[in-house]
């Protein structure tokens, strides 16, 4: 996966725009971030997940998805290792994060 094809995933969701926020691209969907690229680094993305979705994630491919580090990663945002995820599996966890959002109300 590159950071690109990402970005494609991130853009394929109902109602996202790119923004940027600290010096990254992030993905927003009603005015609220639900995925960021190049965090830590150019070969990471993170999701904004549930931490139960997370937890799932993490158990199921550690080599894949790792909790960021802190208070945010208990709270779900997801780092994605780009090299080593397939298509459909970022696109089902990008799902995931679009609907987390998507689906709050204001």
């Amino acid at each position: 996966m590159t950071p690109e094809e990402f970005r494609q995933l991130a853009l394929a969701q109902a109602g996202a725009v790119e923004q940027q926020h600290m010096q990254h691209p992030d993905f927003r969907v009603r005015g609220k971030i639900f995925a960021t690229l190049g965090y830590p680094d150019e070969e990471h993305g993170v999701l904004i997940l549930t931490p139960e979705e997370q937890a799932q994630l993490v158990t199921a491919q550690p080599e894949v998805f790792t909790p960021v580090k802190g208070a945010w990663g208990r709270r779900g945002s997801t780092i994605v290792r780009l090299a080593a995820v397939d298509a459909d599996t970022l696109a089902s966890a990008m799902q995931l994060a679009w609907r987390r959002i998507a689906g709050r109300q204001t």
